[in-house]
């Protein structure tokens, strides 16, 4: 890397750090205002637990919004340069605006891949590990499906993201009004196995049944999205649950989504700093930037709205997937390079 990229580097990236200090001290406030999740943890490991809940869930929600984070960060940084009258400096040594934005920019591809491929990961394990001890009450139901008949599932917990369940109560909903109470379940290939269990029927004694099978058309690739939304899915999950052949096509198209949404970060990553140098690395004559520093937050929330539409599409499977997830991020490098292949031509 050459002495300008590590200025531009440094600069910028020292602007999106503080960005992303006050996205996640503005979710970190939020958070605590959960008084009840702070309570239970602070009663179960102390109040150092109860402030590990608050980062961990501020870190999930500061991630979630990091290509906006890196966006503004980007504009921030570019109109310092600007400011200080360096950008003029380092456009008059010759360097293109290609050369100016090539260190940041490979910053932000490999941010993406490390949040990506690791980050995210991390943080929903520590976020996952902090929730463990506490107390969640009420239990699980499930309306099943099967070759057998249909019928509602409910359960006291679930084990092995949802392929093991304890306590389970069986009531049948098409046919005999049978009632089915077992002390586990188990998923197996197309067929809920039940150990220990007691049929209960109408105006007959209860029967004892060692092994019960129902039939289901309930996956294991659907158990672990249905126990947890598909957003909370770490990527070796999305993974595992994707390729588990998910049957309920809702269930897979979020599951779809998201895992489309990590592996494209990177290049969404890339697009914002595109945008933050195609919008604020002109000449100017004045230093007044208040309207720019506006016009990139406005644009922010844009790129915010529509990625969340596109993604709340995907999910509820009105979009592909697919195209839910790299629409946005093409877009958003469409117009980065436009604009500044415009502007390397003097056109604007």
């Amino acid at each position: 890397m050459t002495r300008l990229d590590w200025i531009v580097l440094r600069r910028v990236a020292a602007r999106v750090g503080i960005t992303f200090a006050v996205f996640f001290g503005i979710a970190a406030l939020a958070v605590s205002l959960d008084l009840g999740r702070f309570g239970e943890l602070s009663r179960i490991g102390g109040p150092l637990l109860g402030i590990s809940g608050i980062v961990t869930s501020a870190l999930r929600t500061s991630v979630s919004v990091l290509p906006i984070v890196v966006l503004i960060g980007t504009i921030i940084g570019v109109l310092d340069l600007q400011a200080r009258r360096e950008m003029t400096i380092i456009k008059s040594s010759g360097a293109s605006i290609w050369q100016v934005a090539r260190a940041p920019l490979y910053a932000a591809i490999v941010l993406g891949l490390f949040v990506g491929l690791i980050g995210q990961t991390v943080v929903l394990d520590a976020d996952r590990y902090i929730d463990e001890g506490q107390s969640h009450g009420g239990g699980i139901w499930l309306e099943q499906k099967g070759k057998d008949g249909d019928f509602v599932l409910e359960a006291d917990r679930a084990r092995k993201f949802g392929t093991e369940l304890d306590g389970v109560t069986v009531f049948v909903t098409g046919g005999a009004r049978d009632r089915i109470v077992a002390t586990s379940a188990h998923l197996v290939d197309g067929a809920w196995v039940l150990s220990e269990a007691m049929r209960y029927r109408p105006d007959a004694a209860p029967e004892p049944i060692a092994t019960l099978r129902l039939a289901t058309e309930t996956s294991a690739g659907d158990m672990r999205v249905k126990l947890t939304s598909a957003r909370d899915l770490t990527l070796p999950e999305l993974i595992d649950a994707v390729g588990a052949q998910i049957a309920d096509p809702d269930l897979r198209a979020g599951a779809l989504t998201y895992l489309y949404g990590l592996l494209i970060l990177p290049a969404f990553l890339g697009a914002s700093v595109l945008i933050g140098f195609a919008f604020t690395s002109g000449y100017r004559r004045t230093n007044k930037y208040g309207g720019a520093v506006l016009y990139g937050i406005v644009l922010g929330f844009v790129v915010y709205v529509v990625t969340e539409l596109a993604t709340r599409s995907g999910v509820a499977g009105v979009l592909d997937p697919a195209f839910a997830a790299f629409g946005p991020a093409f877009v958003a490098i469409v117009i980065g390079l436009t604009v500044l292949l415009y502007k390397e031509d003097g056109r604007a």
